[in-house]
């Protein structure tokens, strides 16, 4: 198969970006796909979750044309670009550089066919950073919870997606929307649930993400759901999320 390169990006801060970027890669990689991932946030929280920290080398230097992408082995099948703070100058720097938005895709072109999956977790913005993912990328996951606010709030995001496929990479599109901290027991959030699925035209996953404590606690101990708590509600669901992304993904 192609190498699949996705995105995982809402400019709303707290929807499960990371989480469902670290889950989703250890799930691919626990399948037997060859998966990297890439922090594309000054925050680090992705690195930090697969518990590597102060890497010598990170997407920052890459970016700025100073080295490859520096690529750290997490475990079997699963590998990482880690970030760290350095990165939140980078907008700035590459304002005013010619090909600003290519510099990622350009870093990807000599390392993607090594893959199966790759998966760029974005900040919570679209500025540089996240248009830098959108035109390197295949497709987008958009985690974001059932919030009466949140359906108003994606139409931006759809507007970018759109932007970035007419401008700067036509083979972009919207893999499916991801539905996280879903309790179905809540009649908000079951209608909520039904409005999103019905104003927008991208798929929506069928899994949602319950509430699950165990996924903050396997990042804090640097592990993914799966080795940390894998018999947990968090790891069911990520895993059939998993199952669809190969589904839908081929």
């Amino acid at each position: 198969m192609n190498t699949k390169i996705i995105t995982v990006a809402n400019h709303k801060g707290g929807v499960g970006k990371t989480a469902t970027t670290q889950n989703v890669g250890a799930g691919l990689a626990n399948k037997g796909f060859k998966t990297l991932v890439i922090d594309l946030d000054a925050q680090a929280n992705l690195s930090i979750s697969f518990g590597v920290v102060k890497a010598e080398k990170t997407i920052y230097e890459a970016l700025r044309g100073e080295i490859g992408l520096p690529v750290y082995k997490v475990k079997e099948k699963l590998y990482i670009v880690p970030s760290n703070l350095n990165l939140s100058a980078i907008e700035i720097e590459l304002l005013s550089q010619a090909g600003r938005d290519f510099f990622l895709k350009n870093l990807l072109e000599k390392v993607k066919d090594d893959y199966d999956y790759i998966l760029i977790d974005c900040p919570p913005s679209i500025g540089v950073l996240t248009i830098n993912s959108l035109a390197a990328s295949n497709n987008v996951i958009i985690p974001m919870e059932a919030h009466p606010l949140a359906v108003q709030g994606i139409t931006k995001l759809y507007e970018v997606v759109e932007i970035v496929k007419q401008r700067l990479n036509p083979d972009l599109s919207v893999l499916g929307i991801l539905i996280t901290k879903y309790d179905q027991r809540t009649i908000l959030q079951r209608e909520i649930k039904t409005a999103i699925e019905e104003s927008n035209k991208s798929f929506v996953f069928t899994t949602q993400i319950r509430p699950n404590i165990s996924i903050p606690e396997a990042t804090y101990q640097g592990q993914d759901i799966y080795e940390y708590a894998p018999t947990s509600n968090g790891a069911t669901d990520y895993n059939n999320l998993v199952e669809e992304i190969i589904n839908i993904a081929q």
